[in-house]
């Protein structure tokens, strides 16, 4: 009974152990993809977006109370972030298929797309936001005319 105790308790150590490396590796190779992406400047582009509307919303907060809180925020670490989002990323892609994301954005083209992402992303952002509200004021005028 003891040997088998002892040989479960093993196998058990074994299994999670070899599977923390296998989070720790892909969590390294996420957060790699993360900066060579600019998922990273992505990231911070969103939080130096979302503190300009919460700066708006809480105008009786001093200015360097906010701007401490924003450089917090965009201190955030990456490494953090790729470790909580490991489990999300392992679900659609593999360990190789991060490797290939991270081959891409070392190519030239790569690398231009990571430069431009930030950008890319806050003008489709203003854009979304445009689009939703037409189809908002669209979806309300058609419910007005049916008599809702």
């Amino acid at each position: 009974m003891r040997k088998l105790l002892l040989t479960f308790s093993l196998a058990v150590l074994f299994i999670t152990a070899t599977q923390a490396q296998t989070n720790d590796a892909y969590s390294k190779e996420l957060k790699k993809m993360f900066e060579l992406s600019g998922s990273e400047e992505t990231y911070k582009a969103v939080i130096t977006q979302m503190m300009g509307m919460i700066k708006m919303q809480y105008s009786q907060v001093p200015a360097a109370v906010m701007n401490e809180l924003e450089k917090e925020f965009l201190n955030a670490s990456m490494s953090d972030l790729a470790v909580e989002l490991t489990p999300v990323y392992k679900k659609h892609l593999s360990l190789d298929d991060l490797k290939g994301l991270i081959a891409f954005y070392e190519t030239p083209l790569g690398k231009k797309y990571a430069k431009k992402t930030p950008a890319i992303m806050q003008e489709s952002m203003a854009v979304g936001q445009k689009w939703g509200m037409s189809i908002g004021t669209k979806f309300a005028e058609t419910l007005k005319a049916k008599g809702y």
